[in-house]
């Protein structure tokens, strides 16, 4: 099946996951979400050194940096299918 076709329902079965993930594997998925759909950071990091969250998802985001988007795409299915399970 094609990639973005799996990435997609993915993405919506990731609003229906029993458990909330932990931070750390939702900072994970959010990463893997923007690489795929946005390909590599194109934004500046948070300039509010105290807005955690930003940086978090900015740092999640930058460390993927070079990642295709197709192969960000199988990693969110991958991690996805491990949180249905």
């Amino acid at each position: 099946m094609d990639v973005k076709v799996l990435f997609d329902q993915a993405a919506a079965e990731s609003q229906n996951l029993s458990e909330r993930p932990s931070n750390e594997t939702l900072l994970q998925l959010y990463g893997l979400y923007k690489q795929a759909t946005e390909g590599d950071v194109n934004v500046d990091p948070p300039s509010n050194p105290f807005d955690f969250v930003s940086r978090a998802k900015y740092d999640a985001w930058a460390g993927l940096k070079g990642q295709t988007r197709e192969t960000a795409m199988k990693e969110y299915v991958i991690l996805i299918d491990k949180l249905k399970n």
